[in-house]
């Protein structure tokens, strides 16, 4: 089961923890970002930072879901092998039709960019 954890007024994280989660975000019938973050990466903790404040109107009806890849990097790297994108930390992927239309990493990952996708 996802579970829901809101953090900001126009931010919510959906957790992926289980192969089962995986798959449902990626069967969903819009689009959605996937953001792999490395819990013991300070580059990683500012790109979830910048992110969460940077979320606004134009992002907010984009699901995002959030994994913890130190702890499910066998579902990180399913991510990486379903999506054909090369692995990275911290990343944000947005998906539709369960393809990779746009990927980011590092400082690269910028909500304006994300909104581009949308």
């Amino acid at each position: 089961m996802l579970k829901l954890f809101k953090n900001h007024p126009n931010f919510s994280w959906s957790y992926i923890e289980s192969d089962d989660d995986l798959q449902k975000a990626l069967a969903s019938s819009g689009k959605i970002a996937l953001f792999k973050h490395s819990t013991r990466c300070p580059v990683s903790s500012m790109a979830k930072n910048r992110l969460e404040k940077s979320w606004d109107e134009e992002t907010n009806e984009l699901p995002i879901y959030f994994l913890d890849l130190i702890k499910y990097r066998e579902l990180s790297n399913k991510i990486a092998s379903q999506l054909a994108v090369t692995h990275a930390s911290p990343q944000l992927i947005v998906v539709e039709g369960g393809k990779s239309i746009y990927n980011a990493s590092h400082n690269m990952i910028q909500s304006s960019e994300v909104a581009k996708h949308i």
